[in-house]
């Protein structure tokens, strides 16, 4: 028992520590835009690090994991965009109206759950879907005008959060394959999407002539942040269920909003704050939106 007690500890203070950086990693990527690193330049930095360092690492995981190869892509490509749509839209936006349109995913986790699991709402998941979309709405409205995105980087949140559930629903689908085979898939989607668009905007990499020696370090260390991230999550959430994961990832919004308020000067008005309720109640209950959890789901 006290082994069992010990892996779960582990597990959530994994999960904490990953929703706590994720918090945080926003600063340091707009560091390197204000040093001349754009982000898709210091997107791909970031996670190839990890890939050429820790990728090889897997390579039985991925050879077991070939007949899924095709899932395994498409969960590198939606995580992919996920946290490529992440560091464009931190360092274009205002972090926490990203990170509550980024939380909207309960909403898209619904559709591609219905599709690809076979999975069908209950009224509680009803009721999570009507309360994340009241939230948006709430948020979002302005009189005279449709209660959608304003511009470019909420946008690339709302995005990353439609892919963010497609990935959790991809990665529920390859239960049996192994955290290490998607991890290099997460880390490989990311670098392929980055390699297309630093294709098209080559202008980024313009940087490498004069950077200094503190623009490389901080490059390497979100790399090293980002590898560990990928672990703690994938370590974490094989340990927990997924109710109590979506509680424990939401104590990113928390850190984000204090970051935010102390380090960019951030500062959200009353209607702003009831969206977030409404989203945030909505992804608290996010776990209890299937008919018969225990038949459809169970390992969670």
């Amino acid at each position: 028992m006290s082994s069992l007690r010990l892996q779960r500890t582990l597990a959530i203070g994994s999960l904490v520590y990953a929703a706590t950086l994720w918090g945080l990693v926003w600063y340091p990527y707009r560091l390197l835009d204000e040093a001349g690193v754009g982000g898709i330049a210091s997107g791909f930095f970031s996670y190839a690090l990890p890939l050429v360092l820790a990728g090889w690492l897997h390579g039985r995981a991925l050879r077991d994991a070939r007949g899924n190869w095709l899932w395994l892509s498409a969960l590198g490509l939606a995580a992919g965009w996920t946290n490529l749509a992440y560091v464009l839209a931190v360092l274009e936006g205002e972090v926490v109206r990203v990170l509550l349109l980024f939380y909207l995913s309960p909403l898209w986790t619904v559709l591609f759950a219905r599709f690809l699991l076979h999975e069908k709402l209950n009224r509680a998941g009803w009721a999570v879907m009507a309360l994340a979309a009241g939230g948006a709405i709430t948020m979002l409205w302005q009189p005279g005008e449709w209660p959608l995105p304003a511009n470019r980087a909420e946008w690339l949140g709302l995005s990353a959060g439609v892919m963010f559930a497609a990935s959790n629903v991809i990665s529920r689908h390859l239960d049996g394959v192994a955290q290490g085979a998607k991890a290099v898939s997460v880390w490989a989607g990311v670098a392929v999407l980055t390699v297309i668009g630093l294709a098209l905007k080559p202008a980024e990499l313009d940087f490498m002539a004069d950077a200094g020696a503190a623009t490389w370090l901080l490059l390497l260390g979100v790399g090293l942040l980002i590898g560990s991230m990928t672990y703690a999550v994938q370590y974490g959430l094989a340990r927990v269920p997924a109710n109590q994961a979506i509680v424990i990832f939401l104590s990113e919004l928390v850190v984000a909003a204090i970051a935010a308020y102390f380090l960019s000067d951030e500062r959200m008005d009353l209607q702003e704050w009831l969206g977030a309720a409404m989203i945030i109640t909505a992804s608290l209950f996010s776990g209890h939106m299937e008919d018969d959890p225990t038949k459809e789901r169970p390992h969670a």
